[in-house]
């Protein structure tokens, strides 16, 4: 069955079902894009940071974190480290509050994946009931095991093209809805680690009465 006899059995349901689809494949190659860029850079620049900062060098572990600021953990870390003489608590409501504020771009788009997912099978049923509707309003009672019978049955069978366009669509939306999901919370357990232990080093350096900030160029 080609594309355009797919539309045509699928009924009008198919065009929003192909927005869907349209809309739902660019949002996939964006999550993608960004969840490699994290994956490829972050924890790299994030251990020496840390390791940096282990070694009083400040300077160098800020330097590090403005070059990489596209970085959710190195966004984290400089909202803490460009404040001046903070005491320990305040260092650590800084790395709290600029953590919640990374939350939405790391869940982004996720409602409307979910939206996808669950308007997609219900356009599809949508589209099999109209093509229901069409098919025996087309049936003469006077005609059962006629012509008029068969194109009722040829018009039952082209109705469920949507219902299984709509499942394909939300299924193949949900494999990376998912995953995107998985992605994101290990994220949280990232930034709750390296942030712990960014805090551990910076109470270490205010209780040893150590300079624990750089200015910003």
């Amino acid at each position: 069955m080609g594309i355009q006899n797919l539309f045509a059995a699928g009924g009008i349901v198919m065009w929003p079902l192909l927005a869907f689809s349209v809309l739902g494949v660019a949002l996939i190659i964006e999550r993608i894009r960004f969840w490699v860029r994290i994956n490829q850079r972050q924890n790299r620049v994030v251990r020496d940071v840390l390791n940096l900062y282990r070694l009083d060098n400040v300077v160098g572990a800020m330097d590090k974190l403005q070059k990489n600021a596209d970085l959710p953990l190195a966004r984290i870390f400089l909202a803490a480290l460009e404040l001046e003489e903070p005491n320990p608590e305040e260092f650590r409501l800084a790395l709290e509050s600029e953590s919640q504020a990374e939350i939405p771009v790391l869940k982004r788009f996720q409602n409307l994946f979910e939206t996808i997912i669950s308007l997609a099978p219900l356009l599809g049923l949508l589209g099999t009931v109209l093509g229901l509707i069409t098919s025996f309003a087309s049936l003469n009672l006077g005609d059962v095991g006629g012509s008029k019978t068969a194109s009722v049955t040829a018009g039952i069978s082209e109705a469920l093209v949507s219902t299984a366009s709509g499942l394909i669509v939300a299924i193949f939306i949900l494999m990376f809805a998912n995953t995107f999901r998985g992605l994101y919370q290990r994220q949280i357990a990232l930034i709750q680690e390296y942030g712990g232990q960014l805090e551990l080093l910076y109470r270490r350096r205010y209780e040893r009465g150590e300079k624990t900030y750089a200015t910003t160029r």
